[in-house]
């Protein structure tokens, strides 16, 4: 079993879940979250700020800036994880800064709480 970690933007959230499931997987988790990478500039502030907007000018000087972001969790059997990965870049890929990132993590186990049923039988 593997889990699958993606952390994508707000907007593409619909898109990213028909993706999901449109790749054989039905069950995941989305949370919300804030983060950024390295280097991104958000293009808003950009335009604003040549277009002579002092707050947006101020805005890009920031360090550290955080912006929402929603992150999906994923635990799939191995064979599933190629075409999820896929599914997932596919939906998400603008060719811009931003994107996202995705995560694949080893699950040692997994017990479904309803029945006790443990490993691949608790997530299929």
């Amino acid at each position: 079993m593997k889990e699958i970690v993606a952390v994508v933007r707000m907007n593409m959230m619909n898109q990213t879940k028909k993706a999901i499931t449109a790749a054989g997987v039905d069950a995941f988790f989305a949370h919300e979250a804030q983060g950024r990478g390295q280097g991104f500039v958000n293009p808003t502030l950009v335009a604003g700020a040549s277009k002579g907007y002092e707050e947006a000018a101020a805005l890009l000087g920031e360090k550290g800036k955080l912006y929402p972001k929603r992150m999906i969790t994923v635990v799939v059997k191995d064979d599933l994880v190629p075409g999820v990965v896929s599914a997932i870049i596919e939906a998400n890929r603008t060719g811009k800064p931003g994107d996202g990132k995705i995560f694949v993590l080893p699950v040692a186990d997994a017990v479904r709480v309803r029945t006790g049923e443990v490993g691949l039988k608790s997530i299929i």
